[in-house]
C-alpha cells in the first residue's frame, strides 16, 4: 500500500462535474477574463469552513516544541495568532478574494507523535454572501509556515502539509464534508 507520510493516501468521493457537462469557472467573464464574482444579489447565510494541515517534524523537535524549549519562544502561540491574523487577510493575499467581515476563527495545534508532529486545525464562520473556505485554507498555511519559522533553529527538515479543506457549510452548492475512504 502506498502512503504519504506514514498515512494512507487521501482520496475524495466528490466528482467535482459530471462527465456531461462543462465546469461553470464563476471567477471568468465571458471572454475569459479573470474578475471578482458578484455577490450583492446573495442573501446573507451563516457559513463556516474547517480546514486541516500537518507539520511534520523529527520527535526531538516535537519534544522541545511542547516543553517550551524552542530558541524563538512561544511557538505554538505565535503560529495560532498567524493563524488568525492570516484568515482576516486572505482577500489581501488572494486577488479575487472578498474582504469578509469574518465572525470567528479557531486555529488549533495538536501535537501528534504518530506523524511526529503538529496539526493544525482552523474553523472560520461568518454570516455572509459567500464562503471562507480560503480564510480557513489560509489561517492553516500560514499558522504552518509561521510554526516552522520559529521552530527552523531546532530543524530545517520539517515538512508542510498536505493542506486540504475538511468541511464547508452553507451557500448555493451546499455543504461539503471531506470523504476519507480506504486505498
Amino acid at each position: 500500500m502506498d502512503t504519504v507520510n506514514g498515512q494512507p493516501p487521501v482520496s475524495n468521493s466528490f466528482q467535482p462535474f459530471p462527465q456531461h457537462s462543462a465546469p461553470v469557472l464563476t471567477h471568468l467573464d465571458s471572454q475569459g477574463n479573470a474578475h471578482m464574482v458578484d455577490v450583492s444579489s446573495k442573501a446573507p447565510t451563516l457559513r463556516e469552513a474547517i480546514a486541516q494541515g500537518v507539520v511534520q517534524m523529527q520527535p526531538a523537535t516535537l519534544a522541545a516544541i511542547a516543553t517550551g524549549n524552542s530558541p524563538k519562544g512561544d511557538v505554538l502561540g505565535t503560529a495560532r495568532l498567524a493563524g488568525i491574523m492570516a484568515a482576516k487577510q486572505t482577500a489581501q493575499l488572494i486577488p479575487l478574494c472578498h474582504p469578509l467581515p469574518i465572525s470567528k476563527v479557531v486555529v488549533e495545534l495538536e501535537a501528534d507523535e504518530t506523524i511526529p508532529g503538529y496539526r493544525i486545525t482552523a474553523t472560520v464562520r461568518i454570516k455572509g454572501e459567500t464562503g471562507v473556505e480560503m480564510e480557513a485554507l489560509t489561517a492553516v498555511s500560514v499558522a504552518a509556515l509561521t510554526l516552522y519559522d520559529m521552530a527552523k533553529a531546532l530543524e530545517k527538515s520539517m515538512v508542510i502539509g498536505p493542506i486540504q479543506l475538511l468541511s464547508k457549510t452553507g451557500g448555493k452548492s451546499g455543504d461539503y464534508r471531506r470523504v476519507e475512504t480506504a486505498p
